[in-house]
């Protein structure tokens, strides 16, 4: 198994050079090198050391399937309608509640509304593919009409209206996920 590229990249992610990854080890850069081009093969003691320096483990270095996946399609999406509201969410990357960021699409009918989101740290965006919405930030409201995005610090409960005659259709970008 090829793990030299892998270590390379964590250690590059971590800001460290060859030198302080092996100082941290108590290894030589040598050593390192030798490692990162695949010369050498390190014992598992040594390797978990190296994970450990790189803030990881074992298990997570040879999880081979976590975020490979790059580009995703309609089997992807995971869609939830909400009646009680009108609206209708695709959640657009699986298993975004793990990532740092939470794309969604959502469609909200004539007269609905989105669910109603308790202040939270992070950021929010949106962009309105279609129809016009009313953004409700803590107190105040604004129009936002296809074509237009909105962005803010969702430090206020925040929600979406469509108080207009045609379904509304939003990209709506959450930072840490909230949907």
């Amino acid at each position: 198994m090829v793990i030299g590229e892998k270590i390379k990249r964590l250690r590059i992610l971590n800001n460290l050079t060859q030198e302080e990854l092996a100082l941290r080890c108590d290894l030589t850069k040598g050593f390192i090198s030798k490692l990162e081009r695949d010369l050498t093969s390190p014992s598992i003691a040594t390797l978990v050391d190296i994970l450990e320096a790189l803030g990881t483990d074992l298990k997570d270095f040879f999880n081979e399937s976590s975020n490979n996946k790059i580009v995703f399609g309609k089997e992807d999406i995971y869609d939830a309608y909400y009646e009680h509201n009108k609206s209708k969410i695709h959640w657009l990357i699986p298993n975004s509640q793990k990532n740092s960021m939470e794309p969604i699409l959502i469609e909200i009918e004539p007269d609905g509304i989105s669910e109603l989101d308790r202040p939270h740290p992070g950021e929010e965006f949106g962009y309105v593919l279609k129809g016009s919405i009313i953004l409700v930030v803590g107190n105040k409201k604004y129009k936002v009409k296809k074509g237009e995005s909105f962005y803010f610090t969702p430090d206020k409960e925040h929600y979406i209206i469509n108080n207009s005659t045609t379904n509304a259709e939003i990209i709506w970008v959450s930072t840490p996920p909230s949907f």
